[in-house]
Parts: structure tokens; sequence; C-alpha cells
């Protein structure tokens, strides 16, 4: 048994005490042994993190103790070395960067699709209302091009920051459909599906967990390839194992766990 347990979480919830959490959260993961990155704003925090499982899982359980944080459902998978050099935790002005301040989720997200409905809506072709599904994937290119669902919406933007002008060229093409938007965990597509909301797209729903919990609970089928991750591990296979990448990741990709870069989470 790979014997490093691997987690990555997010909340979208007001921190506005972020500077001072940063110093706590980083003593604490520091004294736990634990690595990876945390990333805090806002509104909300963003989580990478690896070591052993019951240190991992009491640095979880202590944070939840803040009532803020009690809705962390961290997702899971293992390895057999420790796959994050340092332990960084960082403040920025959003915890994935859209450059859209009136995109809250902590207000009010979209609706989201659990991963074992996907996977029926997308064996059906069609939701339960009868309306076709398509998914759309809020990733950059490289990510996509380790991994996608079959037959996925893909924009072909370099950065999460670009979406939103994607949308508004290509958004005719939703019309009528049902949209699935989805990224590694949640986090992207969480604010992906509430600006399709606000441009009026009806039928927008978030895959909840994103890529990772639909590996975690169901057999990954729809899916080709793998999903890129942000660590030293790079790509998992749907058991959520490391597979190889495609192609060689280029240099901004590969210190991206150490450096903080929130572009592409």
């Amino acid at each position: 048994m790979n014997p490093v347990l691997n987690i990555s979480s997010y909340l979208f919830v007001p921190l506005p005490d972020a500077a001072a959490l940063r110093d706590t959260l980083h003593e604490r993961a520091v004294s736990a042994g634990l690595k990876g990155t945390i990333l805090i704003a806002e509104e909300g925090i963003n989580m990478f993190l690896a070591g052993d499982a019951d240190v991992v899982r009491e640095f979880i359980a202590e944070l939840k103790r803040d009532e803020r944080f009690a809705p962390l459902d961290p997702k899971e998978s293992w390895s057999d070395h420790q796959p994050f050099r340092k332990m960084l935790v960082k403040v920025k002005n959003e915890i994935i960067r859209m450059n859209m301040p009136a995109i809250r989720p902590a207000s009010g997200r979209a609706p989201a699709v659990a991963p074992e409905t996907l996977r029926r809506w997308l064996a059906d072709g069609k939701d339960d209302t009868g309306r076709p599904v398509v998914t759309l994937d809020t990733r950059n290119d490289f990510e996509v091009d380790q991994g996608t669902f079959r037959d996925a919406i893909d924009w072909r933007i370099s950065k999460f920051t670009e979406f939103p002008d994607a949308l508004r060229q290509h958004k005719a093409e939703l019309a009528g459909k049902t949209v699935v938007s989805f990224c590694t965990g949640g986090i992207r597509c969480e604010k992906a599906a509430i600006l399709m909301r606000n441009e009026g797209i009806e039928n927008v729903y978030q895959l909840e967990g994103g890529i990772l919990k639909y590996f975690e609970m169901t057999d990954g089928a729809h899916y080709d390839g793998g999903c890129f991750v942000f660590d030293q591990r790079e790509v998992l296979g749907a058991n959520l194992d490391a597979v190889p990448l495609v192609h060689g990741a280029p240099p901004a990709l590969s210190s991206i766990a150490e450096d903080g870069n929130d572009d592409l989470r």
C-alpha cells in the first residue's frame, strides 16, 4: 500500500482574517511535518497537502473545529513518496484567479451534479429531463491534453482568466443543452458555472468535486486519459495512481506546487 496520503480541498467562505490565518496554518502544518500548498484569500481556502494519513486527517479535523471550515470535504489519493518539496501557505487576492470580483461563490453556488449522476447522464446522452448533456472543460489546454471527458467542449484557453471571454465568444453553442462544467477538483468549474448562469445560460451544473471525485466515486467511464495534478506525481489515472505525462511539462508547470502559481488551479 502506498504510504503517503494526498488531499486536495477548497472552500469558498469569507475569511477577513486571511493574513492571520496564514501564520497559524503555516505553523500547524510545518509542526505536523506536512508538505504542500495552502492558498488563502478573503473569498476562501484552497489546499494541496501530503503526509502521514493520521497526521493529514488530524490537521483537517483541527481546521474543521473552526465552524467556517466545517464543510471541507477533502479528496484523497495515495502515493509511494512525498510529492511536495516544501510547505507553502500564501495569501492571495483570489484562491482561483478569474479577475471577476462579482463572482462570489460564498454568496450562492450554481447547482452541482454528483459524479454518479453525471456518469449515468453521459451513458444516456441526456439528463433526467431528456435534454442533451455536454461537458465543458474549464482547465487550460495543457491539462486538457493529458485527458478529459469524451467529446468535452474545449476552448483551448491557456489560463483560467481567459474563460470569461471564451464563454462570451462561444455561449451560443450551449443553447438548449444541459452544460456540466468540470475541472481538477471543482474550484474552477464552481466559478465558471456561476458566470455561465449570470450570462443567461439556464441549464448549468458544476461537477461536484471535479475530475478527482469522479475518479474516486465511479469507474472513470466516459473519461479518456489522466488528470493533471499540481504536485510531482503530475498525472493521475482513473484509479488515482500516477501515470505518465502525454508530453513533457513546460517549466512553468513543473514547479507549480512550489511557486504557488494559482492561475492553473
